[in-house]
């Protein structure tokens, strides 16, 4: 009888030891997942890099367009706000085109976020005014990507320190998600090697992107189809973030929505072919990625005109994570961080009103 007892607490014993470990092993886990919203294990160096200085000599050098790139180890055809890593090493690129009227340095707080989980981030500023055709800035955000391919960068990074040309990624926000669409789907020459599947980008992330006014009143040249489902072809992967308040009017009609229904995120989701995923932020707006501090005219224009769900800290941590984890999975081959992002959306230091993948490996999730 002892013996029984004996064995039957040992069991027991064991039992608790393997859901002890189970505990350990599921907390390192959420640890892990829950920690590419916060800083990463890199400090960030946060450096402006001015563009080449324009000189024409004739009236043929007068016509020169942004698509002519500046020399390789020259300065670039734009100025330039880059996040790099302190450590040495050799990482991957993301190229992040700024909104409408807005400055790059509105972002550096999320160029520091992506930068430290072991990334180049180049926020090139595309102009200081501009209308409503983007033409111009979609030629000028390809030259920029075309001088960082030549390896432009190499000498504006710490020492040890490369950025890897043959992965580059490209994301954008509001307009500027607009644009990134817009040089993956070819609009303008960029010369590139590399990327899933031989894409010309290896990744795209579009933030809260905006294809003009509203449905018909898009902005030249149109992206948006309207053909439904696999009508935007992007030969690269694309992840479409969106904002719960950036549909919605501040004061309408004075200040209509800054992400206007049928040109917004869930129009660029729709028409994405596999593999493409949507996470939209329920609680908060179209600018709220932004710095918390955006000086200026200009910066007191991204809180007066855009609904704003509060604090920018927990949009700006979820976007900089978010974008980190697709990245690692479709440059870097490391799917963990994004499958935890489609299994447990509860860990995002914001409420996901929308979670979907499109993707033959991932069944689709909607919450």
């Amino acid at each position: 009888m002892i013996a029984f007892a004996a064995q039957i607490l040992a069991f027991c014993l064991l039992l608790l030891l393997l859901l002890l470990l189970q505990l350990q092993t599921t907390m390192a886990g959420d640890s892990s997942f829950s920690g590419v919203f916060d800083h990463g294990s890199h400090g960030v160096t946060l450096v402006k890099v001015d563009e080449a200085p324009r000189k024409c000599s004739s009236a043929a050098a007068a016509k020169k367009t942004d698509d002519d790139t500046a020399p390789a180890g020259g300065a670039p055809p734009k100025p330039l706000l880059v996040a790099a890593p302190c450590d040495a090493g050799v990482y991957p690129v993301v190229v992040f085109l700024h909104g409408y009227l807005a400055y790059n340095s509105f972002y550096s707080q999320l160029f520091e976020h992506v930068a430290s989980h072991g990334f180049v981030v180049v926020g090139p500023q595309l102009y200081t005014m501009s209308g409503p055709d983007t033409t111009d800035e979609i030629n000028s955000a390809a030259a920029v990507i075309n001088w960082l391919a030549a390896g432009g960068l190499t000498s504006k990074l710490p020492p040890n320190v490369r950025a890897d040309a043959t992965k580059i990624s490209i994301s954008g926000h509001s307009r500027g998600g607009k644009v990134a669409f817009a040089l993956a789907l070819g609009h303008a020459n960029v010369s590139l090697r590399g990327g899933a599947g031989g894409a010309t980008i290896a990744a795209l992330v579009a933030v809260d992107p905006v294809d003009g006014f509203a449905a018909g009143k898009q902005t030249p040249p149109p992206i948006l189809t309207y053909g439904g489902a696999n009508s935007l072809r992007v030969p690269a992967p694309v992840m479409v973030i969106g904002t719960g308040l950036g549909g919605l009017a501040r004061a309408a009609p004075l200040l209509p929505a800054c992400a206007p229904p049928g040109v917004n995120h869930g129009e660029f989701y729709g028409e994405c072919a596999a593999p493409a995923c949507h996470l939209v932020a329920r609680d908060y707006g179209h600018t709220d990625m932004m710095d918390d501090v955006t000086p200026g005219a200009r910066g007191l224009a991204t809180r007066a005109v855009c609904r704003s769900g509060g604090a920018r800290a927990p949009m700006r941590r979820f976007v900089g994570g978010a974008m980190v984890a697709f990245v690692k999975r479709w440059v870097e081959g490391e799917p963990e961080l994004l499958e935890c992002v489609r299994a447990r959306p509860e860990t995002a230091p914001v409420v996901l009103s929308v979670v979907e993948f499109r993707d033959e490996a991932i069944a689709n999730h909607s919450y």
